[in-house]
């Protein structure tokens, strides 16, 4: 097929590679051109595990193309894909001015059938509104349909996500656009397909994100639980996780959930709901949860460092989620400014994320990046640990003690056993678990 895709942000780029990948030609369009440019000459845009050689290898192919101009997309495709951003508002409503953006676009160049397919999360009843747009400007006659075509992509596996799904979510409202998602996808995958109307596939896909948060909100307030009881989080949580009826993924205790979904799908579900009436009490919950967890993370570092101003911290982690170099709703965010604040003096690594960071944080005399996890160590009297990349599993830490000048981490992301880090000589505080501290009188540091 003739596919046509605008915006290529994180779903946008690995929609369009992974489309040509499956042999389909496929034209993206980005407004910017240094972005254009870039993927154009194979340099990926994201980080993203598999995607730079599918990248390479489609547009030697000439499968896939990428440009500023949405006539070239438009006119030549039968099946225009909208993978643009839905950034939160300030209210939390989902900002859908780009979507509308497209629709109006679109609609302008309208030469017949198109089917207009919704990839990005929207609320529930926005295909209602892109018609609504389309047929106002391009006229009632005009043959169009919309379709839903939620993605279920995780960043750090979405070129494996996309390329082996669990299930693919159909949502159309005429035979014509049924017949053609199903043409698109039934020959290429083996794997459940769900055929809806397209209001019940927008809302599948926002429920589905709030479900994932509400698990991690859920596993946290528990931990909490666990730490005035003296019990292990995640002993408790693997004994819960064992039920087939609830499953161990999303019970990791830690620091909650970010990126540029969960939190900002909770946002616009509670909006949609509080809009058409229906109590939310338990999402604002779930949300209120999740932001405590800083809170409670600088609360652990606090008591492991008693006075702040001018002690040495090294971070590990600024990204979200490891296997990518996406800031969005990071925890690093609301940690590293609140840290800094206190008079601290910050050494930051992260193996992807340092150069997204930057640009909102600018080094300065107490905040710097460096090079590697054993550069933000040197010197420090706490490490503390904001990501989970396989990378800080793997320290040496009879390296890192060494280094530092108290051996102190507090570990917002439980990568390890408590008793590992006490026998190693650590002081170690982690979220969920019994705290280990080796000197109840005060440390004697390393000069």
């Amino acid at each position: 097929m003739r596919l046509g895709l605008f915006g290529t942000g994180y779903a946008g780029l690995v929609t369009s590679v992974c489309l040509a990948q499956l042999g389909h030609t496929v034209t993206a369009i980005d407004k910017n051109p240094d972005i254009v440019a870039r993927l154009s000459d194979g340099v990926p845009t994201i980080h993203e595990p598999g995607l730079e050689e599918l990248l390479t290898s489609n547009l030697e192919a000439d499968r896939l193309s990428f440009t500023t101009k949405a006539e070239d997309a438009v006119c030549a495709s039968d099946m225009i894909f909208v993978c643009v951003g839905t950034p939160p508002r300030s209210d939390g409503h989902a900002d859908l001015s780009q979507v509308e953006e497209v629709a109006r676009t679109i609609a302008s160049m309208l030469d017949g059938y198109k089917l207009i397919v919704e990839k990005s999360t929207v609320p529930a009843r926005t295909a209602h509104w892109i018609d609504w747009t389309i047929r106002r400007l391009a006229g009632r006659e005009r043959e169009f349909d919309i379709a839903s075509n939620p993605e279920f992509l995780r960043e750090g596996s979405a070129v494996r996500d996309f390329l082996h799904p669990d299930r693919i979510v159909i949502g159309a409202d005429s035979e014509r656009a049924r017949s053609l998602l199903l043409d698109l996808y039934q020959s290429s995958f083996d794997c459940p397909i769900i055929v809806t109307s397209v209001t019940t596939a927008e809302l599948i896909k926002q429920a589905a994100n709030a479900f994932l948060a509400t698990k991690i909100s859920f596993i946290n307030l528990v931990s909490d639980l666990c730490e005035k009881l003296d019990v292990d989080v995640t002993t408790v949580a693997k004994g819960i996780g064992l039920d087939p009826r609830i499953g161990r993924d999303f019970l990791n205790a830690g620091l909650g959930f970010g990126g540029s979904c969960l939190p900002k799908d909770v946002s616009a579900l509670i909006r949609v709901a509080g809009s058409s009436g229906v109590d939310v009490g338990m999402l604002k919950e779930v949300e209120r949860i999740n932001v405590a967890r800083i809170d409670r993370l600088l609360g652990k570092v606090e008591r492991a460092l008693w006075v702040l101003p001018q002690k040495v911290i090294g971070v590990l982690g600024v990204s979200f989620k490891p296997d990518t170099d996406d800031i969005r709703g990071a925890p690093s965010l609301g940690v590293i400014p609140r840290l800094h604040s206190t008079g601290a003096i910050l050494r930051v690594y992260d193996p992807a994320a340092v150069r997204n960071f930057e640009r909102f944080h600018p080094p300065d005399d107490r905040l710097s990046y460096v090079a590697s996890a054993y550069d933000a160590a040197r010197d420090a009297h706490a490490l503390v640990i904001l990501t989970d990349w396989n990378e800080f599993r793997s320290l040496d830490f009879g390296r890192i003690r060494t280094l530092m000048r108290t051996p102190v981490v507090v570990d917002g992301r439980n990568l390890f056993e408590p008793s590992q880090m006490q026998a190693a000589g650590f002081e170690y505080y982690s979220l969920g678990r019994g705290d280990v501290s080796l000197h109840p009188e005060p440390r004697r540091e390393r000069t």
